[in-house]
C-alpha cells in the first residue's frame, strides 16, 4: 500500500509523517498531482489558515484534483474543515465535498477559543471502530462543523459539533490522530483499511 500525504504549507506534516512511520506504512509527502493521483490512499493534512490554504491549493490546481480523487482521502483538522464548502474563517470558499459551514467557537467566560486538548469522542458510528465510543482525542482548532447527516462522530465544546465525518471515498477527522497516542494510531488504522 503506498499512501500519499498532501504537501502545502499545512504545520504538521512532520507529526503525521512519524505516525504512519510508526505504523510503518509505506507513505510519501507530495504536491505532484500524479504522484497523489496514483497512491492508493491519501492524507490531506492541516494546521494553518482557511483563505491562504485555499490559494495556495488553487494555484496548484491541488483543488481540482483532491475533490476529484476515487481512492480513500483523509482530511485531519483544517483538512476537514477546507472540504466543506465554506469557511468563516476569512469568508473562504472551500472545496465543497460536505455540504456544510464551518463556524466559528463563541468563547464564553468559562470556555475559552480555541479548542485545545483532549476531549471524547461520541455517537462514533460508519468507519470508525465502535471502541473508540468515550475515548479521548487530541484537538486544536478554534472553527468547527456542526453536527449534520454525514458525522461519524460528535465532541461537544461550547456546542455539539462533528468529530469525524464520511462521505463517499472522503473521510475526516477534526481532532488530530498523530497526536492521540493509541486512539490516534486506531482512527489511522480505520481509515487505512477502507477500500
Amino acid at each position: 500500500m503506498k499512501v500519499a500525504v498532501i504537501k502545502y504549507n499545512a504545520g504538521n506534516i512532520r507529526s503525521v509523517s512519524f505516525a504512519l512511520e510508526r505504523l510503518s506504512i509505506n507513505f510519501l509527502i507530495t504536491d505532484d498531482l500524479e504522484e497523489i493521483s496514483i497512491a492508493d490512499k491519501v492524507i490531506f493534512p492541516g494546521v494553518g489558515e482557511a483563505r491562504s490554504t485555499m490559494k495556495y491549493l488553487n494555484e496548484r490546481n491541488l483543488d481540482k484534483l483532491i475533490i476529484n480523487l476515487k481512492q480513500p482521502v483523509l482530511g485531519i483538522c483544517l483538512g476537514m474543515q477546507l472540504m466543506c464548502k465554506y469557511s468563516e474563517e476569512n469568508d473562504t470558499k472551500c472545496l465543497g465535498i460536505f455540504d456544510e459551514t464551518v463556524k466559528l467557537f463563541k468563547p464564553t467566560l468559562e470556555m475559552k477559543v480555541p479548542h485545545m486538548g483532549w476531549n471524547q469522542l461520541q455517537s462514533v458510528n460508519g468507519w470508525l471502530d465502535r471502541s473508540l465510543e468515550n475515548q479521548h482525542a487530541y484537538f486544536v482548532h478554534s472553527y468547527y462543523v456542526p453536527v449534520n447527516i454525514n458525522t461519524s462522530a460528535t465532541t461537544d465544546y461550547l456546542t455539539p459539533f462533528s468529530a469525524a465525518m464520511r462521505k463517499d471515498n472522503f473521510y475526516t477527522v477534526q481532532f488530530h490522530p498523530e497526536k492521540s497516542a493509541a486512539v490516534g494510531e486506531k482512527v489511522l488504522k480505520c481509515f487505512l483499511s477502507q477500500s
